[in-house]
C-alpha cells in the first residue's frame, strides 16, 4: 500500500516538473518573439525613418502604382479621348441640324430665329477654334542647352535648366513652361502658350451645353413623354396581337423617324446637362485658379508652403492686428506677420487682363468675343511684369 503511494507521489511529481518546464519554456518562447517583434519593428523604422514624412507623403506612396498606371496608359489613351470629344460634338451639331433647325425655322418668330442662328453658329466657331488651337498649339518647353538665364533650377529627371513656374510632366517626359497640367482630352499639356485655349474651351463648351440644354427643355419633355406612349401603345399592340392570329406581323405604331427623332432629342438633352455639370464646375474651378493668377500645381505647392512658414510663425493667417484684436480689448498689439501671397499674382482684375491678353479695351472685342491667335505676355522664361498691369505689387512673401 506504501509503495502504491509512493509511486503515486512520485508520478505526481513528475508531472508537476513536467508542466513547470512547459510553463517556463512557452513562456521563454513567448518572450522570444516579442523580443523579435520589436527587434523587427525597430530596424523597419530605422530603414523608413524620415523626418518630412507626413500624410501626404504616405499617400502620395500608397497612390504611386496608380500614378505610373495613369503615366503610362494616359499617353495611349490620349488620340481616343480626342475623338470621343469630336465624335460626341459632332453627333450634337448633327441632330441640331437635322431634327431641331428645321423645327425652329417652322415655328419660331424671326426675332428668335435669328437669335438661335447667330448665337449658336457663334458658340459653335469658338468651340472648334480653341478646341484645334489646344490641341496643336504646344505648351511651350525650356532651352536643353545652357544659357544665360538666371534664377533658373535644374530638373531632376530631364537635367536642363528648369524655369520659374515650369515643371516636368511624367507623360510626355518633358518640362513645360507654366504647366497647370496633362489634359486627356486634348491628348496634350496645358501649358503657356495653350492655356487660354484650353480654358476658352472649356468656358464655350460650358456655355453651348447651357445653351442647348436650356433651349431644348421643352422639346425633351415632350419627347420623353412620346416615348413613354410609344412604349405603351407597343405594349398594347403585342398584346391585342396575342390574342388574334396573323400571317404578317403587323405594321408597328409609330415610324423609325419618329423614334429616331424623339430619342435623339432626348440624347441631346441628357448629355449636354451632364457635360454642363461636369465641365461646369471644371471651369469655375480654373477661372478661380485664374483669379488668384495660379496654375492647378501652384495651388498645391503654395498652400503647402503657407502651411509650412504659419507653422514657423512668419505669415499671420488673416489680416489685421490678430485674431481676437478688438474683441478681447487688448491694448498691446500682436507682432506684425507677414502675408503669404503668390509672386506672380497682379490682383483680380490685372490676372485676368494678363491671362487673356487684353491691353487696351477693344482688345475685349477681338481677342475674346471672336477667334485670337495672340500669343500670351511673355516667353515663359521669365515673368516680367506685363504691359497691361498698371502697379508694382510690394514684394512678399511667396516662392
Amino acid at each position: 500500500m506504501r509503495s502504491r503511494q509512493r509511486m503515486f507521489a512520485a508520478v505526481m511529481r513528475l508531472l508537476l516538473k513536467c508542466l513547470r518546464l512547459g510553463r517556463r519554456r512557452r513562456f521563454r518562447l513567448l518572450r522570444q518573439l516579442e523580443q523579435l517583434w520589436h527587434y523587427g519593428h525597430l530596424c523597419l523604422r530605422s530603414l523608413l525613418y524620415n523626418s518630412f514624412t507626413n500624410g501626404d507623403v504616405v499617400l502620395d506612396s500608397l497612390f504611386e502604382p496608380v500614378y505610373w498606371l495613369v503615366d503610362h496608359v494616359t499617353r495611349w489613351f490620349g488620340v481616343v479621348f480626342v475623338a470621343l470629344v469630336i465624335g460626341l460634338t459632332s453627333s450634337i451639331v448633327a441632330i441640331v441640324y437635322i431634327c431641331l433647325l428645321p423645327l425652329i425655322l417652322q415655328t419660331y418668330t424671326p426675332a428668335w430665329i435669328c437669335w438661335h442662328l447667330a448665337y449658336g453658329h457663334w458658340n459653335l466657331i469658338m468651340i472648334v477654334f480653341h478646341y484645334y488651337m489646344a490641341i496643336t498649339t504646344s505648351p511651350g518647353h525650356p532651352p536643353q542647352a545652357k544659357n544665360d538665364l538666371t534664377g533658373v533650377s535644374i530638373c531632376r529627371k530631364c537635367i536642363a535648366p528648369k524655369p520659374a513656374r515650369t515643371h516636368h510632366c511624367s507623360i510626355c517626359n518633358r518640362c513645360v513652361l507654366k504647366m497647370d497640367h496633362h489634359c486627356p482630352w486634348l491628348n496634350n499639356c496645358v501649358g503657356h502658350y495653350n492655356h487660354r485655349y484650353f480654358f476658352s474651351f472649356c468656358l464655350f463648351m460650358t456655355m453651348g451645353c447651357i445653351y442647348c440644354s436650356i433651349s431644348g427643355w421643352d422639346m425633351f419633355r415632350d419627347a420623353y413623354a412620346a416615348i413613354e406612349r410609344m412604349k405603351l401603345l407597343e405594349k398594347e399592340r403585342l398584346q391585342v396581337a396575342a390574342n388574334q392570329t396573323y400571317y404578317q406581323t403587323p405594321p408597328p405604331t409609330f415610324t423609325f423617324r419618329q423614334r429616331a427623332f424623339h430619342k435623339s432629342v432626348v440624347y441631346l438633352w441628357v448629355l449636354c446637362s451632364s457635360v454642363a455639370l461636369a465641365l461646369g464646375a471644371l471651369t469655375l474651378w480654373h477661372a478661380a485658379l485664374i483669379t488668384r493668377g495660379e496654375t492647378s500645381i501652384e495651388r498645391h505647392i503654395n498652400r503647402k508652403e503657407r502651411q509650412r512658414l504659419q507653422k514657423k510663425g512668419k505669415v499671420r493667417v488673416t489680416h489685421g492686428m490678430g485674431a481676437g484684436w478688438g474683441r478681447a480689448r487688448c491694448d498691446v498689439p500682436l507682432p506684425v506677420l507677414q502675408v503669404f501671397r503668390n509672386p506672380y499674382s497682379y490682383g483680380s482684375w490685372d490676372n485676368w487682363k494678363v491671362f487673356l491678353g487684353v491691353d487696351v479695351p477693344r482688345h475685349w472685342l477681338t481677342r475674346v468675343l471672336l477667334p485670337s491667335p495672340h500669343l500670351p505676355h511673355g516667353t515663359g522664361l521669365s515673368w516680367d511684369l506685363p504691359p497691361c498691369v498698371t502697379e508694382q505689387r510690394a514684394p512678399l512673401l511667396a516662392i
